[in-house]
């Protein structure tokens, strides 16, 4: 369903008077691009840090560094998996803690964010086998399952591993923009290029080679959207915006889930972008995320342990 059938003022200003920084990925920029992303989220992060007093600690689960957020209070007996954005070349734990922060404070739930490999250090398969890693320390446990562009591909992955490994599943998924098929065909990759405010074709494209290199992006560990789904499969939650490069993606993963029998909420915000959750000063990113969260609560809940049963029998 679209969501609202216009934007706020803030959202607006963005578009119009703002440059959201497009960095360029080549390898060559690729330290330095990483580096000014950490500078500039900072006052961000203060922000949020400050409004949802969550506190975050280095955790290691499973051998893969990760960051654990602790809302004020635990409210509900399990924890969130979520992936972090940047297309596997960028990203870390600490830059997605403007979704992740209030998600934790609004459901009262712990948040661990793997911090996995990026590339071109360290190329497919590093970041879905560090995800993996940390996924079978959690799974023992009710959990959930957030990911934002690329976090989105490693939470599919994640299950597709999982499936085929007879691990438990999550009670429910929430997938932000998801990057899940590298094939850079659909039809918003050409209509919202140069409209999303966050995302060019040529960034993709750049990030792509650097990740799966010759590696054929077909394969569902690197392309999820190409995987086996059933029924068994949690409920799933898409978000994505009518600007956002990767809109078409999220409509044809929505399609691919329900007709493999998979409950899908797909939500497409009228005039926003990629992942634009993550800009806290837009009212659209606090109501996305408080949505994410509710249809978390919904379908885990305090008792909720319908998926873990199943595997467990």
């Amino acid at each position: 369903m679209v969501l609202s059938t216009h934007i706020s003022s803030i959202a607006e200003r963005i578009l119009n008077e703002e440059t959201l920084s497009i960095p360029d990925r080549s390898e060559v920029n690729m330290i330095e691009v990483r580096s000014l992303a950490k500078t500039n989220v900072i006052p961000t992060l203060k922000r949020v840090l400050d409004s949802t007093n969550v506190t975050t600690k280095n955790i290691t689960l499973n051998g893969v560094s990760c960051l654990e957020v602790k809302p004020p209070k635990i409210k509900v007996p399990w924890s969130i998996i979520y992936g972090f954005g940047g297309g596997f070349v960028q990203g870390s734990p600490n830059e997605d803690l403007t979704i992740a922060a209030p998600l934790s404070a609004k459901i009262g739930t712990k948040v661990i964010i793997p911090n996995y490999r990026l590339a071109p250090e360290n190329p497919w398969p590093a970041a879905i086998d560090d995800g993996f890693q940390v996924y079978q320390a959690i799974c023992k446990k009710p959990f959930g399952i957030v990911g934002e562009s690329a976090g989105g591909n490693l939470a599919l992955a994640l299950m597709l591993r999982a499936k085929k490994a007879g691990l438990p599943l999550p009670s429910a998924a929430a997938l932000l923009s998801p990057f899940c098929d590298l094939d850079v065909s659909s039809d918003s990759q050409t209509f919202n290029n140069g409209r999303d405010p966050s995302l060019t074709i040529q960034n993709i494209k750049t990030a792509i080679k650097l990740y799966a290199g010759d590696n054929d992006i077909s394969n569902p560990d690197i392309s999820p959207i190409n995987g086996t789904y059933d029924s068994s499969f949690p409920p799933c939650l898409i978000t994505t915006g009518t600007r956002d490069l990767l809109l078409s993606l999220s409509v044809r993963l929505a399609r691919v889930l329900r007709d493999s029998g998979v409950d899908v909420d797909l939500q497409v915000w009228e005039g926003l972008w990629h992942v634009f959750e993550w800009h806290d000063k837009i009212p659209e990113a606090d109501q996305s995320i408080s949505n994410i969260a509710k249809f978390l609560q919904r379908h885990l809940g305090p008792v909720s342990y319908t998926h873990l049963r199943a595997h467990e029998t």
